[in-house]
């Protein structure tokens, strides 16, 4: 049976259970993820271990084993830039297809107050997901590296 936990300031995880999303993440993200430390940074936004606005982390357990993974990050704005930006998501690669990317979405939707931005590459399969969530691409995002 698969339980859902949420995460935050007031309720975080222990270092192990930290670390155990940052390796999840890491490994199930595949192409789209990032560096161990940008995972350890936005988790460390999230719970307020750094100065942020907040957010909270959403982990699936079926027992001992941890089938998916997402964190959110309040932006401390609202209007055109929404309140929370859904950072990282991903569901254990073995277990793909049996409904974990909607039931994640879900609890993000229930957690949080505000619109919900989140950046997705254009052939990333999850795209779908989303758009039945009721995302959409109004913009076309640039970025300068510096």
């Amino acid at each position: 049976m698969i339980q859902t936990n949420i995460f935050n300031k007031k309720t975080p995880p222990s270092d192990q259970q930290k670390k155990l999303f940052i390796d999840f993440l890491f490994e199930h993200l595949e192409q789209y993820g990032d560096p161990k430390q940008d995972i350890e940074k936005c988790i460390a936004y999230a719970l307020e271990n750094r100065a942020s606005f907040g957010g909270f982390i959403v982990a699936l357990m079926d027992n001992e084993t941890l089938k998916g993974v997402a964190i959110v990050n309040k932006t401390g704005m609202g209007g055109y830039i929404p309140e929370n930006i859904l950072v990282y998501i991903a569901t254990h690669n073995g277990y793909r297809g049996e409904g974990l990317g909607k039931k994640i979405m879900h609890e993000i939707i229930e957690n949080t107050e505000g619109d919900i931005a989140l950046h997705v590459e254009a052939n990333n399969s999850a795209k779908f997901l989303y758009e039945k969530f009721g995302f959409t691409n109004p913009y076309l995002e640039m970025r300068l590296k510096k």
